[in-house]
């Protein structure tokens, strides 16, 4: 299984040989890397750490805590707690960095080091690639005895959290309350146990919590997918609930089940946040990635803004909703990026805003759904190993369809008259991710096999 360092961060699978996986080794090179890149960069020897409920949570913490330390940076260990739960904590602490133990949506065996910087937001290419090269070449200096790094424990962050949330503006706390929301929680045995339901209850919904043992040991894969959830689909149904939330371990992508027990859809959950943020504000931009549905798109010049995409992943988002001053973005997955709380996927907030828009819309949530655009997106994804030359495959694909509209900012997307087709390698796993969009199925499955067909002859 593979060890893959990246800009982004660091992430393997537990167990096997240095260098191939995440082994302890490997967890304190990577540390090491990062904390003297912060030393080096601010000058602030602080950095707070958080861990979503992973088996090998505790023992990844541990190395990581015990390597900055070493190199005289004083440790704010947040415990188990969420990705935009820390991303809140390190500007909250004035720290000079911050590390999230989480692989995010990958099965147990994966866990990951992911990255912040001082204002706790995921690290830039060019500060992955300062901390890649402090890693690669052993640039690191641990201090001596009487100069290491202290620690300290706070336990109150998550619901620290929860109160920014509750006190911002778009947030319709009296609104959701007067609905009395019965809502399931797919919390997949990690962090989501610890912050969704303290939310939901703050808001006066009556919360059935399934999966809701922090062990890791995930009830079903945690990607959530819709061929992951047939245990909330049933609940939901079973329970007569209003609605359904599943969100991954570390609480940063968010999916909402229907009442009847069929998805929302989780490219929607950002469409539907942003709807009622436009609504409530007026006209403004927004940002989603290019493997995203168009329906966000088609919301923005509903209210006179503008839509712009870019380059998949988090740190790319953030930077052009920033270049743009976007007042909601996100990705596709279920992510939803909140400028007024903080440059970050928050499931948390995500909630909040899809309930106050529900509860305005006096709708049930299957009904609200069917209120936007209906554009049919497939997920297909081919294994890729290192003898594939990417750039050769790429660049021949796109001279094959010089006549269809070409962007190349990320991997290849090729718009269609029918759809669009983008293909890219994926951030964290040794894969080529094909996503297409149509407005049927049937088409976008069409152009999705087609171009896999062309990749394949290559």
């Amino acid at each position: 299984m593979p060890l893959i360092k990246s800009i982004s961060g660091f992430r393997g699978t537990i167990g096997g040989r240095p260098g191939d996986n995440l082994t302890p080794q490997d967890i304190v090179e990577c540390a090491a890397g990062f904390g003297q890149w912060v030393l080096d960069t601010t000058g602030n020897p602080k950095i707070v750490v958080g861990r979503d409920g992973r088996i090998s949570g505790e023992i990844v913490s541990n190395l990581v805590v015990s390597t900055l330390r070493s190199l005289g940076i004083s440790v704010v260990d947040l415990g188990l707690s969420t990705t935009p739960t820390v991303e809140i904590a390190v500007p909250e602490e004035q720290a000079g960095g911050g590390v999230i133990l989480t692989a995010s949506h990958n099965p147990r065996e994966w866990n990951a080091l992911k990255l912040l910087n001082s204002r706790g937001e995921f690290i830039s290419a060019a500060d992955g690639a300062a901390v890649l090269e402090r890693v690669a070449l052993g640039k690191i200096e641990y201090a001596p005895v009487h100069q290491l790094g202290g620690y300290q424990t706070k336990s109150d962050y998550i619901d620290r959290h929860i109160e920014k949330i509750l006190a911002l503006p778009l947030v319709d706390v009296s609104a959701i309350r007067e609905k009395k929301y019965r809502i399931v929680v797919d919390a997949v045995n990690s962090t989501g146990a610890l912050a969704v339901p303290p939310l939901l209850q703050a808001l006066g919904c009556q919360v059935m919590l399934l999966n809701g043992e922090v062990t890791g040991q995930f009830a079903h894969n945690p990607e959530p997918l819709k061929e992951h959830l047939g245990q909330l689909s049933a609940e939901v149904r079973l329970q007569k609930a209003s609605l359904g939330i599943a969100v991954d371990p570390d609480v940063d992508r968010l999916v909402f089940m229907c009442d009847d027990g069929e998805l929302f859809g989780v490219e929607y959950t950002l469409v539907a946040v942003a709807d009622y943020v436009l609504f409530k504000q007026g006209a403004g931009n927004t940002v989603s990635n290019l493997s995203s549905t168009r329906a966000l798109r088609d919301i923005t010049l509903k209210y006179g803004g503008q839509y712009f995409a870019a380059a998949v992943g988090e740190v790319n988002v953030v930077e052009k909703m920033k270049a743009v001053q976007a007042v909601i973005g996100g990705e596709g997955n279920g992510g939803v990026i909140l400028p007024q709380l903080h440059y970050g996927r928050d499931a948390l907030v995500g909630i909040a805003l899809f309930l106050s828009h529900l509860a305005h819309s006096g709708k049930q949530i299957s009904t609200l759904r069917k209120t936007y655009p209906d554009y049919q997106m497939v997920k297909n994804k081919i294994d890729c190993s290192p003898a594939i030359n990417l750039e050769k495959v790429f660049s021949t694909l796109a001279a094959k369809y010089k006549n269809e509209q070409i962007n190349t900012e990320d991997g290849l997307k090729i718009d269609f008259e029918s759809g669009w087709v983008h293909l890219r390698p994926s951030n964290t796993e040794p894969i080529i991710r094909i996503y297409a969009e149509s407005a049927s199925a049937v088409i976008a499955d069409s152009l999705a096999r087609k171009i896999m067909q062309d990749i394949h002859e290559l």
